[in-house]
């Protein structure tokens, strides 16, 4: 591995195959299976939306109580939405659970212990794939249950099996990636930074130790996950720890290329968003943000900085991004959440506007339009273009406590917003005149 200048961007990897890239082309089907949807991306196929919410707003369909303490997101599959929360056991004692609920009659199925409970509650949102939920507890606890019964099947734990760490004190939010026989993590570490378990046993598959990839950030997991691409032939995944971005070859866990200028020392929270060949990624606590292009070179693969935009211009706390068009957006400030539209090529900033709600965003991208649900509770639908910033409607969920960090979904017509203990349901589906 080396680093040298090339024009205005920075080469920062030579490994592997000389191959050009492109991501991956994932299934997509009539379900919600895992963090940020189908394609881990936070986009939503579905069509015949309310384009604008007018004067009033989507009709509340049904709310549900029972999710416990926690920001985790939904999966919902054939029906049932799975999620996490710490909830009381028979014994009165608060524990950290994956949830299914009902969706037809909002009951809860089944809950099943993951690990101990956090200050406040789970973070990490469960996979569901081929009848079996995977999750990530904020105790590190990596966890195989049946999702039908809830049963367990198997336990990892990041620190104590598989030597990692947090590279602050937030403790673990990832949402784990089931990709073929593989359950892809982050202990967090130079010498455990990206493993690979077997889904079956949750045995160790590989192990990638990137090592020291650069001075900014610190050791150990961040708070993001992981997502797969494809490079030619060659399967990577893609994710953000303590220490910057990496891409991992999916088959072996060999490290193909590490990206540190991105990385800030207090919380890396992103999950990288993969458009074409470009990797885009942005932190707060004055880090800023990159966009990467993974293309052949030689006999190898390399990743370079295509641009990199400062703090004042650009910085994504929480919340993410969403790719659309040659386009990315997202909220945009520490603590904050203002609608900004980045062409993803050349860095230019197509417009940024100032935030609807209070806090950071947490951003979805549906038939036309993106919503941002920001940390106030506020939900803001805007028009999802490059050519000006058009805000088509907001609303007040019911105040409820804590931040309203979990993300939305949209699916079947219908737009889920969790907040701590409740799930809201609203219909955002477009009717016939």
């Amino acid at each position: 591995m080396f680093v040298r200048k090339r024009g205005r961007g920075w080469l920062v990897a030579l490994i592997g195959l000389g191959i050009t890239a492109w991501p991956a082309t994932l299934a997509v089907g009539a379900d919600w299976p895992q963090w940020r949807g189908p394609s881990r991306d936070g986009v939503s196929q579905e069509k015949g939306l309310l384009k604008a919410w007018g004067q009033g707003k989507p009709k509340l369909l049904w709310q549900a109580a029972g999710l416990g303490t926690g920001y985790s997101s939904l999966a919902i599959v054939g029906g049932r939405a799975y999620t996490m929360g710490d909830i009381p056991d028979d014994a009165g004692r608060r524990q950290q659970c994956i949830i299914a609920l009902d969706l037809k009659t909002r009951k809860r199925l089944w809950s099943s212990r993951v690990g101990a409970p956090h200050s406040d509650g789970a973070r990490g949102t469960p996979t569901v794939s081929g009848g079996l939920v995977f999750a990530v507890g904020t105790d590190g606890d990596v966890v195989c249950v049946e999702a039908a019964t809830g049963r367990p099947r198997w336990r990892v734990n990041l620190e104590r099996d598989l030597g990692g760490r947090m590279m602050s004190s937030w403790r673990y939010s990832e949402s784990p990636l089931v990709d073929g026989d593989r359950v892809i993590v982050t202990p967090g570490t130079a010498s455990s930074t990206l493993v690979a378990l077997d889904r079956s046993t949750g045995k160790l598959l590989w192990r990638c130790a990137a090592g020291d990839i650069g001075p900014n950030g610190a050791d150990g997991a961040g708070y993001s996950s992981a997502v797969a691409t494809q490079v030619g032939r060659t399967r990577l995944y893609v994710q953000q720890y303590g220490r910057g971005v990496i891409g991992v070859h999916a088959g072996t866990g060999k490290l193909l290329w590490s990206y540190n200028r991105v990385a800030c020392g207090t919380a890396n929270i992103m999950t990288p968003v993969i458009s074409g060949p470009y990797v885009f990624v942005s932190n707060a606590y004055r880090a800023g943000a990159a966009c990467l292009r993974m293309d052949a070179a030689g006999d190898g693969v390399s990743v370079e900085e295509v641009y990199f935009l400062n703090a004042r211009t650009f910085q994504n706390h929480h919340g993410g991004m969403v790719a659309v068009g040659g386009h990315v957006y997202g909220g945009h400030g520490q603590n904050a959440g203002a609608p900004t539209c980045i062409e993803i090529a050349t860095g230019k900033v197509m417009w940024q506007a100032s935030a609807p709600g209070r806090g950071s965003a947490a951003v979805l991208y549906a038939d036309g339009r993106l919503v941002f649900r920001y940390e106030s509770g506020l939900v803001a639908l805007i028009e999802a273009t490059p050519t000006r910033y058009r805000l088509a409607g907001s609303f007040e969920p019911p105040s409820m406590a804590g931040p309203a960090w979990a993300h939305p979904v949209i699916l079947d017509g219908r737009m889920y917003l969790r907040h701590n203990d409740v799930l809201l349901c609203y219909d955002v589906k477009a009717r016939a005149k």
